[in-house]
């Protein structure tokens, strides 16, 4: 019970990270489930099982506070539903000490993403068009399969990649993101289905990562508005690339001094990539700031101006 309520709590809190960033659910629960040693195939089942119930709850939740673009969400979730079929079957086909590498090291990989994404600020593109299907649909299949091989992935593939657009407004990215990953959460567990059959899922987790998840998305909806994304990002980040370094080092067999320096340089990796996060975040806020102020010295300007006219 006291291991089921853990996993409650992490579903709740990996369902705040993802609502706030539109990324990072499948990623800590997975990270979580490898750590207590279930098979890379089981974890990523359950993780999307559980998903289905939470990326409801999450897209209902967004398309209420219109976060939601449904044009984006329709031409990312169809390719990203056969991703995410393909990722599924493909890890049910490898074995469980093979697989484990490769899902570690691909969640490691994309925990650095994170970090390397949220050191630096957002480059915005006003001026540019509409999204196009020839983007979309490439970047949902890729994103499926990595989702899918990963435990989690969609968001930290699919998301940046609409930020770095610059032609949505990032509560629109995260929005659209999650309520896409409905259909490829859906369409991951049928792979899973049919690779390794309902002995695959950990009806019990997914009940508890469930339940969490599900508290958490209308308040992760709402917090998309306000929460640091950079900081938020930057933290997830390194606690993904740290657990998984462990894995990876393990399965490497380095010497006891060894490993230890590289746990050394990735904690110190760590720091200064939420150094440079903070200091991205306190320059954007002085930049809108500026910004700001001088739209108000514009306006008091041009409200003066008759006065003025009428006075001369």
């Amino acid at each position: 019970m006291r291991k089921l309520l853990v996993l409650a709590l992490v579903g709740l809190l990996a369902q705040l990270v993802d609502g706030a960033l539109g990324m990072a659910y499948g990623l800590t629960s997975s990270t979580l489930l490898l750590v207590a040693g279930v098979a890379p195939a089981a974890a990523s089942a359950s993780v999307h099982l559980a998903e289905i119930g939470t990326t409801l709850a999450a897209g209902v939740a967004h398309w209420r506070f219109g976060n939601v673009d449904w044009r984006v969400v329709t031409r990312i979730a169809v390719p990203g539903a056969f991703g995410a079929f393909a990722g599924a079957t493909f890890l049910s086909a490898i074995s469980t000490k093979a697989a484990a590498p490769w899902m570690a090291a691909i969640l490691f990989t994309l925990g650095a993403y994170l970090l390397v994404r949220f050191s630096r600020p957002l480059r915005a593109n006003p001026g540019a068009g509409r999204l196009r299907g020839r983007f979309l649909s490439p970047l949902g299949l890729v994103a499926g399969f990595v989702d899918a091989t990963g435990g989690g992935g969609w968001g930290p593939v699919a998301t940046p990649a609409l930020l770095v657009s610059g032609r949505m407004e990032p509560r629109k990215v995260i929005g659209s993101v999650d309520t896409a990953e409905f259909v490829v959460a859906g369409a991951a567990s049928a792979g899973f289905l049919i690779g390794l059959g309902s002995e695959g899922f950990l009806l019990p987790t997914v009940a508890a990562l469930l339940i969490g998840g599900l508290i958490a998305a209308p308040i992760a909806a709402w917090l998309v508005r306000i929460v640091p994304a950079q900081l938020l990002g930057a933290v997830v980040g390194g606690v993904i690339v740290l657990t998984n370094a462990r894995t990876l080092v393990r399965a490497g067999e380095l010497p006891g001094g060894v490993q230890w320096l590289v746990y050394g340089l990735l904690a110190a990796g760590w720091v200064a990539a939420f150094a440079l996060a903070l200091r991205a975040l306190l320059r954007t806020r002085r930049a809108r700031a500026t910004v700001a102020a001088t739209r108000a010295g514009d306006t008091t300007r041009a409200q003066t101006l008759p006065l003025a006219a009428v006075e001369n």
